[in-house]
């Protein structure tokens, strides 16, 4: 079993790192900068950095503070948000960044997953899903899951793959900041259909257990969580500690 990694998340929102429920009712976190110092610090695996707001606004990612990010951090960066187009994946890896995660731009223009692997390398590519379950299946939402697709997760999965993508942020919207646990069964089929690491994200509360979990039941790769590493509910090192216990390889444990 290769070593799991442990993500924590800013959701950023005019500068400033937020957390909410469900994608909603949205509330401050802290400072971008210093909370990204402090887990590179306190042993996550990588960061990553999503403005949330940039593509509804209709603007780009704010690159003054990716780069200030950027020069916290010694471990991998990756930045979502705002990217219509190849100039904007160049100038975020300019600023700093490691990989670049698309949602929007990659449903409505597939191609930029195949300009951008061919352009910068697949491991560069992130593709984030954003996922909400319907009486029949699991779907895609785009605009910061403002705005439904008809396209089915277990489709646009396998259309990234073959389009050049390198890894799959997976967002269970349900379950995102209920701290109840990450969505198992939705997490396993991406993980078992598809050749890329799945990052899990969604739902993980200050119970240790959840993250075993995902990556015994849920066969993920990586695990993403925002607000108990925000607001100290559960570290970095505690957690990495109790999965090495339990068997499961972590990085700088």
């Amino acid at each position: 079993m290769l070593a799991k990694r442990i993500i924590p998340c800013l959701d950023v929102k005019d500068g400033e790192t937020v957390k909410g429920v469900n994608f909603e009712n949205l509330i401050y976190a802290g400072d971008p900068v210093g909370l990204a110092k402090r887990y590179s610090d306190e042993g996550a695996d990588e960061i990553v950095f999503l403005d949330i707001t940039a593509t509804n606004e209709g603007r780009k990612t704010m690159l003054g503070v990716v780069e200030k990010v950027a020069k916290q951090v010694f471990i991998p960066l990756t930045v979502g948000g705002g990217i219509k187009n190849i100039e904007d994946i160049r100038n975020l890896l300019l600023a700093g960044a490691d990989k670049v995660s698309l949602n929007t731009a990659a449903v409505n223009n597939p191609e930029i997953i195949s300009q951008g692997a061919n352009s910068f390398g697949s491991q560069c590519m992130v593709i984030a899903i954003d996922v909400k379950r319907e009486p029949d299946d699991w779907y895609v939402y785009i605009n910061a899951g403002k705005k439904k697709t008809d396209i089915k997760v277990r489709d646009w999965v396998k259309r990234i793959e073959s389009l050049g993508a390198g890894e799959i942020l997976l967002t269970s919207m349900d379950a995102d900041g209920t701290q109840k646990g990450f969505d198992i069964e939705l997490t396993k089929m991406v993980s078992t259909m598809s050749n890329l690491p799945v990052i899990a994200s969604g739902g993980a509360g200050p119970v240790l257990k959840h993250f075993s979990d995902v990556f015994l039941n849920g066969t993920a790769d990586a695990a993403l969580a925002a607000s108990i590493f925000h607001f100290n509910t559960l570290k970095i090192k505690d957690l990495k500690n109790y999965l090495n216990k339990k068997g499961i390889p972590v990085r700088r444990c």
